[in-house]
């Protein structure tokens, strides 16, 4: 092995942060991105396009793993681009041996059956997410390739992206003066920070050869066990703890859902709210050690800054 990385979405949240992991464990980081950013950060920038199976191709050569954490940009046609650009990866990675690592999510499962999800649980999926998060790893399952699946639950971190933190709880480029909360009272949530991710995936791989061919793993991150943890963090990071959380309007967002893609994508997770979903790493601890974890308040107070709603 050359420690050579080709990943895909290294201009976004778990992608850049991986890449980053995998900078500071010694390795080759090659990032195939539409707009090269200005610095590098250590990383090899090639200018593409996932979609495009030469360019793909081309940016995996010589390549030992291949991270596909790339998303269609906007989430735009997300059902129509996802598979697609996910079978680009998987004939790069069959054609170079290399070995492939995606990021999978817990919406594979049925929140009203499984609370404590192992990875092998049955896949049983509530949500049109869900559906095509299991078609994705299906067909990494049935191409044969070399693979690392790392589930984890709702993404928050430094990179400011679509996700449930910084489109549902604060308002991005404001200071926090109010907490939205999605969930019911007492239902615990899972949720995940970004750099944890990125951590655990490059120590993964860097003992890739000893793993199954299909390997698949759950990250615990941090458990939420009564939906609280989170917003009294935010409070205590924006420096206003006596903050209380305002639940979710969910009876209004089909209001707003028409005319806004993230509306309907939440709508069509609030099972997930209403009902807990705690993901067993115990596979993960038994391959790379203790999972990676940094301290909630430190977590959330990044994400914060990042987001623009404390100065530090």
């Amino acid at each position: 092995m050359t420690n050579t990385v080709l990943v895909l979405g290294a201009t976004g949240g778990v992608g850049g942060e991986t890449a980053r992991a995998l900078l500071a464990h010694g390795w080759r980081v090659r990032g195939l991105a539409r707009r090269v950013p200005a610095t590098g950060d250590g990383i090899e920038w090639v200018q593409g396009d996932a979609l495009d199976a030469d360019a793909v191709m081309q940016a995996a050569r010589d390549a030992d793993a291949i991270v596909h954490a790339v998303n269609p940009p906007g989430y735009r046609d997300w059902e129509k681009l996802v598979l697609p650009m996910l079978d680009n990866s998987i004939a790069a990675a069959r054609a170079t041996g290399a070995r492939l690592a995606l990021p999978g999510t817990i919406y594979n499962y049925d929140p009203h059956a499984t609370p404590v999800a192992l990875p092998d649980s049955p896949q049983h999926a509530f949500t049109r997410k869900g559906a095509i998060r299991i078609a994705m790893e299906r067909r990494i399952a049935e191409s044969g390739v070399r693979a690392i699946i790392l589930r984890a639950g709702d993404f928050f971190g430094p990179r400011p992206g679509n996700n449930w933190f910084s489109q549902g709880l604060v308002k991005p480029g404001k200071p926090v003066r109010s907490i939205l909360h999605p969930g019911k009272r007492g239902v615990g949530h899972a949720w995940a920070y970004l750099p944890d991710v990125g951590e655990a995936f490059a120590r993964l791989l860097n003992i890739e050869a000893s793993l199954p061919d299909l390997a698949r793993y759950h990250f615990a991150g941090t458990w939420d066990g009564d939906g609280t943890a989170i917003t009294r963090a935010i409070a205590r990071a924006a420096g206003k703890p006596d903050i209380k959380p305002s639940r979710m309007p969910w009876a209004l967002l089909p209001l707003i859902a028409p005319f806004n893609p993230t509306m309907r994508e939440m709508i069509e997770m609030r099972s997930f709210w209403e009902h807990p979903v705690r993901l067993d790493n115990a596979a993960l601890i038994a391959a790379i050690g203790p999972e990676p974890h940094t301290p909630l308040d430190r977590a959330v107070a990044a994400t914060l800054t990042a987001l623009g709603c404390i100065d530090r």
